[in-house]
Parts: C-alpha cells; sequence; structure tokens
C-alpha cells in the first residue's frame, strides 16, 4: 500500500473525469505504508541471497539445447558474441532495474515502478502481465521436468505410476502428476520463509553451475586434445554474417530472463541500496560469463552444422567417447529446472501483495503471517493455479507468451528511469524521522477529535487520492513539510515549461522506437512506405535522445525516494537504448520464444537422444 499523489500541477485537471485515476500516481514511502498497516516482511537478505535467487531464476535447461539451435541456424562460431551482446543488452535492463529498486526497496518490482512513476491504469496492466508471466512459466518448466527426471532413471516409464504422465482418453489430455506435486513443494518451501527457501535455491543453483562448469572444464580439455576442430572451418567465423549474429543475440536474449525476480525481494532486503545493485549485477555477470564460455566450448568440439540441435553438449561429448557425461548433463537441466520453477513462483506473490495493498486486488492478498513473515496466502494461491496448470494443461504453446510480459515490465522500467529523471512526482517523500513525529501528532489529535465528536477511530484509505496525505485537512500541524515551494515555480517560468517537454519529448520518442522497429520488422510492407515509418521513427527517436540529452533533468530526483544507492549511467541515451531494445523484441517475439521453453517442446527428443547415448 503506497500514497497516491494527484498530479494536477502537471496539467491533469477535474476534466479527465473517470481517466483521471488512470494516471494518479503512487507516493514511494513504502515504509511509511508497512508501519500503519503491518505488512511487513522479513528483512533477511543479502548480496549472497540475491545472487542465488538471480543465477537460480535465470539459468535454465534452455542453455543445454540452445547453444545447438543457435549455432546451426544463426551464429555458427561466433556463437559467444552473440551471447555476449545478448548480455549487454539485458545489462542495459539491468542498469535501469538497480536504480529504481535501490530507490523504491518494496515488494512489485515494475508494477510498483509504474505506479509511482507512469500511473495506476498502467501499473495495473504491467503488474497483470507479470502475473501471466509467472503463473504460465511456473507451470511450462515444472512439466518440463518429469521427462528429465525420468531419463535419470532409466527411461521414459520409470517414474512410479502416480508420477508418470498419463493420457486421459475422455478428455483428450496428458495429465503430469509430477509437474503439480514439484509445484506444492516449492509452494511449501516459500511459505516456510524467505530465508529457508533461497537457501534451498542456492543449493540446488550451486549444483546446476557445476554442472556447467564441469562442461567447461572436460570439454575445454577434450578441445585442447583434439585441436578445436570447430573453429578450423573454411566458412570462417561468422558463416551467417554480422545479420547471423546479431539475430542470434535476439534469440539468447531470453536466456537472461530471470534477473528481474531479484528486484521483486526487495522489501526483504537488510541493505537495498547496496545489495540490490550488487546482486543484480552479480547474477548478470556469472550468468553471461558462464553462457560464453559453455558456447567456446561446444562450438569448438563440434562444428556448428553437425551439432544435435536437441541435445547439442551431450552429442558433442559423446562424439569424443564421452557418453556419461550424458548424466551430468541431465542432472543439470533438472536442477536448472528446479531452480527456474522456484524464480517462478516467488516473485508472484509478492507482487499480489503489492497490487492488494494499493487496493487492485482483495486485500486478502496482502496479508503477511506474523511467525514466517511471508504472505502465505498469496503464495498458496499462486501455487494452486500454477499447480493446477502444470496437471491439466500442455502449455507449451502458451509459454511464449510470458515473455511479453518481461518485455512490457523491461520496457516500462526503462520509462520509469526517463520520468524519474526529467517528470518525477511533484510531491516528494517525507524523511523517515520527520515523518515519524508527523505521523505520531496526527494520529493522537484525530483520536482526540474522534472521541470528542463521538466517532470511531478510523484508518484513512491510500486509494482516496483526494484527502491530504496528512489527514484531516482542517488539522493543522506545526511540522515543516518537505515540498515544492510555490513562490519558488513562479520565479522560475521555465521549470513548468521544461517538465512539459519533457513529458512529450519522452511520449514522442517511445513512439519513435516503436514506429522504427515495427516498420524495420516487417519486411511485407511495401518498400515506399516501410522506408518512410522509419525515417519518421528515426527522427522522433533521435530527436527525443538530442533534446532530452540538452535539457537539465529535475532537481526533485536527488530527493526522490531513498537517497544514496544506485544511480543509472548515461541517461537519457541509456534507457532509450533499452526501450528500443525490448520494443523490437516484443515485435518480433513469435519467432523467438522458443529459446526460453525449448526443454519442455523437445522433452520426448532429448530422451530418446539420451538412450542412444546410454
Amino acid at each position: 500500500m503506497g500514497f497516491l499523489v494527484d498530479s494536477k500541477q502537471e496539467g491533469f485537471g477535474a476534466s479527465w473525469g473517470g481517466l483521471k485515476s488512470l494516471v494518479r500516481r503512487k507516493q514511494v514511502d513504502s515504509a511509511h505504508s508497512k508501519r500503519l498497516n503491518h505488512h511487513q516482511l522479513a528483512k533477511e537478505l543479502t548480496v549472497p541471497h540475491l545472487i542465488a535467487i538471480g543465477v537460480g531464476s535465470t539459468i535454465g535447461a534452455g542453455v543445454y539445447i540452445l547453444v545447438g539451435t543457435v549455432a546451426r541456424e544463426h551464429s555458427g562460431p561466433a556463437l559467444t558474441i552473440s551471447f555476449l551482446i545478448a548480455g549487454i543488452a539485458a545489462a542495459l535492463s539491468a542498469f535501469c532495474y538497480a536504480e529504481l529498486a535501490s530507490r523504491c526497496p518494496s515488494a512489485g518490482s515494475a508494477y510498483h515502478y509504474s505506479y509511482i512513476c507512469v500511473g495506476e491504469g498502467i501499473a495495473w496492466l504491467i503488474g497483470w502481465a507479470l502475473i501471466l508471466e509467472y503463473t504460465i512459466g511456473g507451470a511450462a518448466v515444472a512439466r518440463g521436468i518429469s521427462p528429465n527426471l525420468a531419463l535419470l532413471f532409466g527411461g521414459e516409464n520409470s517414474l512410479p505410476f502416480f508420477l508418470a504422465r498419463q493420457h486421459i482418453p475422455g478428455l483428450d489430455i496428458v495429465v503430469d502428476p509430477c509437474a503439480s506435486v514439484l509445484v506444492f513443494v516449492v509452494t511449501g518451501l516459500l511459505c516456510v520463509g524467505i530465508k529457508e527457501s533461497t537457501l534451498v535455491q542456492a543449493i540446488v543453483t550451486t549444483a546446476n553451475v557445476c554442472a556447467m562448469i564441469f562442461v567447461i572444464v572436460a570439454g575445454g580439455y577434450l578441445g585442447f586434445k583434439t585441436g578445436w576442430t570447430g573453429y578450423e572451418l573454411p566458412t570462417g567465423y561468422f558463416p551467417f554474417g554480422v545479420d547471423g549474429m546479431l539475430a542470434g543475440s535476439a534469440t539468447v536474449f531470453f536466456a537472461y530472463i530471470g534477473f528481474d525476480s531479484v528486484a521483486s525481494t526487495a522489501e526483504e532486503v537488510k541493505n537495498p541500496q547496496r545489495d540490490l545493485p550488487l546482486g543484480i549485477a552479480t547474477a548478470l555477470s556469472i550468468c553471461c560469463g558462464l553462457y560464453m564460455l559453455v558456447s567456446v566450448v561446444i562450438v569448438g568440439l563440434v562444428p556448428y552444422y553437425a551439432m544435435d540441435p536437441d541435445t547439442p553438449i551431450s552429442s558433442a561429448f559423446a562424439s569424443h567417447g564421452m557418453q556419461w557425461a550424458a548424466y551430468i548433463i541431465t542432472i543439470g537441466a533438472v536442477t536448472a529446472l528446479c531452480s527456474t520453477l522456484m524464480g517462478s513462483i516467488l516473485p508472484q506473490p509478492r507482487i499480489l501483495m503489492a497490487m492488494a495493498r494499493d487496493g487492485l486486488l482483495p486485500s486478502l492478498f496482502s496479508d503477511v503471517n506474523e511467525s514466517t513473515q511471508v504472505p502465505v496466502k498469496s503464495t498458496l494461491a499462486t501455487g494452486i493455479v500454477a499447480a493446477t496448470l502444470a496437471f491439466v494443461m500442455d502449455v507449451s504453446q502458451l509459454a511464449g507468451m510470458v515473455s511479453v510480459g518481461t518485455l512490457l515490465a523491461f520496457t516500462m522500467v526503462a520509462i520509469s528511469v526517463l520520468i524519474l529523471r526529467y517528470v518525477p512526482p511533484d510531491e516528494v517523500p517525507l524523511p523517515s524521522s520527520l515523518q515519524e513525529s508527523i505521523d505520531s501528532v496526527t494520529l493522537k489529535y484525530s483520536k482526540y477529535t474522534q472521541v470528542i465528536s463521538g466517532e470511531k477511530p478510523e484508518m484513512s484509505s491510500s486509494r482516496d487520492s483526494s484527502q491530504p496525505l496528512l489527514g484531516n485537512k482542517n488539522v493543522t500541524i506545526d511540522c515543516p513539510v518537505v515540498e515544492k515551494q510555490e513562490a519558488q515555480v513562479s520565479c522560475i517560468p521555465s521549470e513548468e515549461n521544461r517538465r512539459k517537454i519533457a513529458g512529450w519529448t519522452i511520449m514522442l520518442t517511445c513512439i519513435g522506437a516503436f514506429i522504427l522497429t515495427f516498420a524495420a520488422s516487417n519486411l511485407w510492407l511495401p518498400s515506399l512506405l516501410r522506408f518512410t515509418l522509419c525515417g519518421v521513427g528515426g527522427i522522433l527517436l533521435l530527436s527525443g535522445l538530442v533534446v532530452l540529452t540538452c535539457i537539465d533533468q529535475d532537481d526533485a530526483r536527488h530527493n526522490f525516494g531513498h537517497t544514496g544507492g544506485f544511480i543509472c549511467p548515461f541517461v537519457p541515451l541509456l534507457p532509450i537504448a533499452c526501450i528500443l531494445i525490448n520494443v523490437y523484441l516484443l515485435i518480433n517475439l513469435g519467432s523467438l520464444v522458443d529459446a526460453v521453453y525449448v526443454p519442455t517442446v523437445c522433452a520426448d527428443e532429448i530422451y530418446r537422444s539420451g538412450e542412444v547415448l546410454a
């Protein structure tokens, strides 16, 4: 729950009517709201916990298949550079997340930032997009675990009857009890406590990382022994050209999705201003390094055109007489899927809790268990829905849709950084010490007046943005209040114009990014129209970059939220580049989403190939 601020000074008057609520913004003082409502999560997480969450949520089993698919079809031996470029692109979003997470360390992640910087309408859409992402993503990952477990235990029918997949003839569906059980196990673990669940995720992630290190070390030994035959090709290092390498980067970008789960735990971090940026940056760096090293080794062991698209790593080791390595790689895939499952279910209860605090969902989702300090009701609701989907539905066809939520969140976070720097909300949060004194005086005075008048004490709702921040508008308290002085604004008439110019420029820049990427991606458009749209979009984008670079950033940004944390560099260039990349990926999503959930789609192929290798 937060405090909503009316935006009349920014041109939103009563003429907006019902649309006014869609653009009202929430005040960022989350610590104040937590004290009033006692919805406080346990502050238990440090940098190692955040790294475990970030790495575990990011490195899925897709990397064990992705290297073969992308190398064969797009990058060739330049696969390592594709991973590097994709990692740099993901780092742009990570920079934006790091600043907002340290400034606004509250549960909700991109939903919370959108509500503060953009408005209630966009925040509602982002919140539901993230809920869709984590629910379907968790179900899809869970259904990908049982085939890999069956491979470990000897074959397709090796799992016990009550865990094995069963076909229901009357309904023509395949149920997966193992996937449902795994979701319930993870849900129960998350209900125990954030520190305990993070410890388990760290152990599982360590097993996955060890499997990848085995691939790197053993593969490197084989490579030096055989002379790296994959790099000695007449086609050179770029057989598909630079365009192929960039296409490969767009595909492997989705292998970096998951680090945003770290931001969802911001309210549970002991020192968010220091630990959140470090956790996000370290997790992303570890993932990028592991991806690059694995791709260097595997592409060097086998020529890219001879790679097995379904089991590239196992096949590469089998071609050098190490068939037994398939079992280690399968263990890595299983642990990667389990860790990703935990990373998919962990953020969603916190988003539900944040939306319930703001009145966008029933209040029961905001309840926090007193003993475990975890949103148990939200966690159970998340687990039940995800387990049901995993049990009765083959969500592989919907799995790609989860990337829509991620890319929308990445885009909105980048836009929020621009808004924070150039047009932050007019009212800034009060310092915590001053706020506590004002709260105590206001509470005592309001109780006194209510007792005299015979009224029952009642907490004011943060949903009513028309009420003054301190409660009854007739209450006068002789305390200083941090706010923008109207006299100062009247003395500087250019400030209002600067905010208007910055606001319109940000909007036109986003429109330009959409037009440019849409026209560049749709080759079916007539050439004249396509080049015209590209020109218009490019002009809007470059003009927005130039204007935002030339005008001053708002001085209120220095006092916005919790100061002393990470500051995103190269603003406005970095957020605009982030917006451009994410909008391009959104428009081209249909041809790229298989990169994330390949294990679910190709589980049978993995099994059959593993049988041959064994």
